[in-house]
């Protein structure tokens, strides 16, 4: 049983947590400290205390090195439990045996196989309440890291708890876990280090000895443990040594000092047990058999407190791997990790005996190289991105013909830009392109220049590079030269670059080489828009919706390539549908979109799909579908799903949340210029100033949201920047708008064009013209989805029916907007409905109660979907939740609507 010395609030923290997990309240805990502090005895306490209150304890270890081993941590921790994979649903069956390299099969994204473990330690936990331990994450490899922090924000009715020990913020980079409730360990109280010291000391420790280890310990108690036996005698004599170092580094100093004591072959033994990560007590004596090492040397390292080997080899702490790693010179890590290479089996791991060849080389060696490229291989086969990368990187130098070098260092800085690493694979850019490259390759590599140069900066530069590269490609790869000037205007368009930038790039983009197949999608899209931009809305119109029928799948001959282009372009496509002022084809691509990610497992697209798709559901009034669709993506905390939020709470007219949401993309953003991200949160903005009746604001966020060429091309930002200029008294301001709405509007033809464009004439309008357009706007709004923009037309048409004297009428106009938005959850344009209502000298109706009023968003959408027929193991999928937290959700809708079955569910009005 681990004693702990103080620390009562972070035990509370843990008793709370493992509470809260029996009672079916799942949850997550990060300890956060230095090195040495007590993160370790915490987690040790934790398990101790499960284990008597009846949990299931499983725990993971992360090793500095392994990092390189795409979902080794994750393994670790899910290995016991994989008895019970055979529960889940195939998808996720393969997904986990795939990505812990069981079985072959293509790649999984890092969220199915999340969504995988986050099953799994569910049905585990339906036998008992289930804790998971993790200590060193900031070790564990990136692909276990996103993982197991994606399940911690998922758990909820599962009795699972998760602690996850992570070096202090200040000495780690890993920011999976942010936003996860933490406890900080700081540094025993007096009381509690006097007494940790006077129980550990060998010897008796005088007064003024004692208060200068506790000055120089600052109450970490790995250093209280260690300093009276390791500090200089001159220091415990009461010298005065310069102590700069903090105090994690001074006790890994005591271990490293305490490791050189030792014998040549013991210190060796200590190196090869610090650069093995497996902790396999075979696997150690192998090694140490291949250098002439005997089992009896490691007695001087048990010894002395440094290492003990019973079933594992473990280090007293991990600053005692590190000492002794460091302390090594290269030539002894050589030889340690060539012990390691030799002594494992090359059929059950070669990818670990690969990696510590890699390790032993001494310059080039093409073999060992080589070895790396087919690890590399099978990492990107189990999805592990990072790690496919780390071994592709470490290829590299090993390689000693100039032209392979070149070609792997490419090939490397793209596994390293797709695995996030850009600053790296800018370094690995630079080696490829000292060449030898073939032209081919020189273009690809102005490519990958290009999208990491955007993706650093996102700067009005990167449309220049990708033309640059698009150019190169054309006579080399017609198809990948026409995909790059579609990303060419894409960027052009995300950037909202200077004057006309979105121009010139639509006209280079003429000269892009013709398709070398049948038109694809991407195709006839990137054809619809160079048309558009050139010629003009009416001109490019007929191109974008061949463009867009094609993605939808209404073209003939439509087949796979259709949804491989629509999963790479579907931001862009649902973007043009609402240039095209189509809400039935934006819906049916947006969903679409969503579909395909899912059922591909590329879930880590899922955040711009949602966007469009929730801004769709917003204009469209179905407010509480447009929550849950971000809700459920939520763990990624990605732009996004931040602008989707903003947008809905913009709408909802939440004045603190939609300004701390602005605030948080603000900052996001900074330094971005006047990108679609500041556009698109300008626009959310306006809603909401327009809403609550703040005119100039609304002119203003709007103004800026319509100098960006997205926002315009989209159609967003014309209606409020109208809207607010009539009521701000600067119709003039608005001239453009109305003007360039009621072109786009003439040209497309459909509802929701001309309904906006009726409404936004009748605002800068008067007489029988402003009554005429409003009718013609409301007739029009009826036939499309835009549920928003007919409330609100109904809103401004009865505000001009008041001023205009006409109460009776005004009073009937109004009565629609109130309704329709108070409905939908428009509250600020509810309320400003409202009062237009009592002006006119009628009281506002409440809105007759329902059933479903009483449920949350995040129940109601799950009461639709167990209504449509879906289980709740499909409910769980769908939602990224375990289908025990359905079930519990599902218990508190049945109370909240009285009913008792599924059938009765069924059979209810659900809103």
């Amino acid at each position: 049983m681990t004693v702990l010395l103080g620390r009562r609030a972070e035990r509370d923290a843990v008793d709370k947590l493992l509470s809260s997990a029996r009672a079916g309240r799942s949850g997550a805990l990060v300890v956060r400290g230095e090195a040495g502090i007590g993160k370790t005895a915490l987690l040790e306490h934790t398990r101790d205390e499960a284990v008597s209150a009846g949990f299931r304890v499983e725990s993971s270890i992360g090793v500095e090195p392994e990092s390189q081993f795409a979902f080794a941590g994750l393994h670790q921790l899910c290995a016991p439990l994989l008895d019970r994979a055979g529960a889940l649903p195939a998808p996720q069956q393969s997904a986990l045996r795939v990505a812990f390299g069981q079985h072959d099969g293509a790649a999984p994204d890092w969220f199915l196989v999340g969504l995988a473990t986050l099953h799994l330690l569910a049905e585990v936990a339906e036998e008992g309440p289930l804790l998971c331990l993790v200590d060193d994450t900031q070790w564990l490899d990136e692909a276990s890291a996103q993982v197991l922090a994606f399940v911690a924000r998922r758990v909820s009715a599962e009795q699972i708890a998760l602690v996850f020990a992570l070096r202090d913020p200040a000495e780690s980079t890993l920011h999976s876990f942010d936003g996860i409730p933490q406890v900080c360990l700081g540094g025993l109280d007096e009381f509690d280090a006097r007494a940790l010291l006077a129980g550990t000391a060998r010897t008796p420790l005088d007064d003024g000895l004692q208060d200068r280890i506790l000055a120089e310990a600052g109450g970490n108690p790995l250093a209280l443990l260690e300093l009276p036996h390791s500090t200089s005698a001159a220091w415990l004599a009461g010298g005065f040594e310069l102590r700069e170092r903090s105090t994690p580094h001074r006790v890994e100093d005591s271990f490293r000092r305490r490791s050189i004591s030792l014998p040549a072959q013991t210190r060796l033994l200590l190196l090869i047990a610090a650069v093995d990560l497996t902790g396999d007590v075979v696997l150690l004596w192998r090694a140490a058999a291949h250098l002439g090492i005997s089992r009896d040397d490691v007695a001087p390292a048990e010894a002395a407190g440094l290492l003990e080997i019973d079933g594992r080899v473990r280090f007293r702490h991990p600053l005692v791997r590190s000492a002794v790693y460091r302390a090594a010179t290269p030539t002894e890590r050589r030889r340690a990790h060539g012990a390691l290479a030799a002594a494992t089996d090359p059929d059950l791991d070669p990818d670990r005996r690969g990696w510590h060849r890699s390790q032993a080389v001494l310059g080039t060696d093409e073999d060992v190289a080589a070895e790396l490229d087919r690890s590399a291989g099978r990492a990107r086969a189990r999805g592990g991105l990072a790690a496919s990368a780390a071994f592709m990187e470490q290829a590299v130098p090993l390689t000693p013909d100039p032209t392979i070098r070149a070609s792997r260092a490419l090939e490397a800085a793209h596994a390293k830009h797709e695995a996030g690493a850009s600053d790296a694979a800018s370094e690995l850019l630079a080696v490829a392109a000292a060449g030898p490259l073939a032209p081919l390759q020189q273009a690809r590599l102005e490519l990958l220049r290009a999208q990491i140069g955007f993706h650093l900066a996102r700067d009005d530069e990167g449309p220049g590079l990708f033309l640059s590269a698009a150019k190169s490609l054309a006579p080399l790869d017609p198809g990948l030269s026409r995909a790059t000037y579609l990303q060419a205007l894409d960027a052009a368009l995300v950037t909202g670059g200077p004057g006309r930038a979105v121009l010139d790039v639509a006209e280079a983009a003429r000269g892009a080489p013709t398709p070398p197949t049948s038109p694809r999608p991407a195709d006839l899209l990137l054809d619809g828009l160079v048309s558009t931009f050139t010629q003009g809305y009416a001109a490019g119109l007929p191109g974008l919706r061949r463009a867009l029928e094609a993605f939808a799948g209404h073209e003939p001959g439509a087949d796979e390539a259709n949804d491989t282009d629509l999963r790479r372009w579907g931001w862009l496509t649902g973007r043009t549908a609402m240039a095209v002022f189509d809400d039935e084809l934006a819906h049916a691509l947006a969903a679409r979109h969503v579909r395909l990610a899912r059922e591909a497992g590329a879930l880590s697209a899922l955040p711009a799909a949602l966007l469009v798709q929730s801004v769709m559901l917003v204009l469209a009034g179905e407010f509480a579908r447009a929550a849950e669709q971000t809700a459920i993506a939520a763990a990624t905390e990605a732009v996004p799903l931040l602008h989707a939020q903003l947008i809905l709470a913009a709408w909802r007219g939440r004045v603190d949340e939609t300004t701390d949401i602005y605030a948080s993309l603000t900052q996001r953003s900074a330094g971005h210029g006047n990108t679609t991200e500041v556009a698109l949160a300008q626009y959310a903005m306006a809603v909401l100033h327009n809403g609550h009746r703040d005119y100039p604001a609304a002119h203003a966020a709007a103004a800026r949201a319509f100098e960006c060429d997205e926002l315009t091309q989209s159609n967003l930002a014309h209606s409020e920047l109208i809207e607010a200029a009539s009521r701000s008294g600067r119709s003039e301001s608005a001239a453009e708008a109305v003007e360039q709405l009621t072109a786009r509007a003439n040209a497309s033809r459909t509802p929701w064009g001309l309904g906006l464009a009726a409404r936004s004439r009748a605002l800068t309008s008067s007489g029988t013209v402003a009554e005429e357009q409003y009718r013609e706007a409301i007739d029009q709004l009826q036939r499309c989805r835009m549920s928003t923009h007919l409330a609100r037309t109904h809103l401004v048409y009865g505000e001009w029916l008041r001023r205009e004297g006409r109460r009776q009428d005004a009073r009937a106009q109004l009565r629609t907007a109130h309704d329709l938005l108070t409905t939908m959850g428009a509250e600020a344009f509810a309320l400003r409905a409202a009062r237009e209502l009592r002006a006119t000298g009628e009281h506002p109706r409440k809105r007759a109660a329902h059933l479903s009023d009483t449920l949350t968003d995040h129940e109601l959408h799950i009461a639709r979907l167990v209504a449509s027929g879906l289980t709740s193991r499909e409910i769980g999928t769908q939602l990224f939740l375990s289908p025990r937290t359905i079930d519990a959700h599902l218990r508190n809708i049945f109370r909240k609507l009285g009913v008792t079955s599924r059938r009765q569910l069924k059979g209810l009005s659900l809103p």
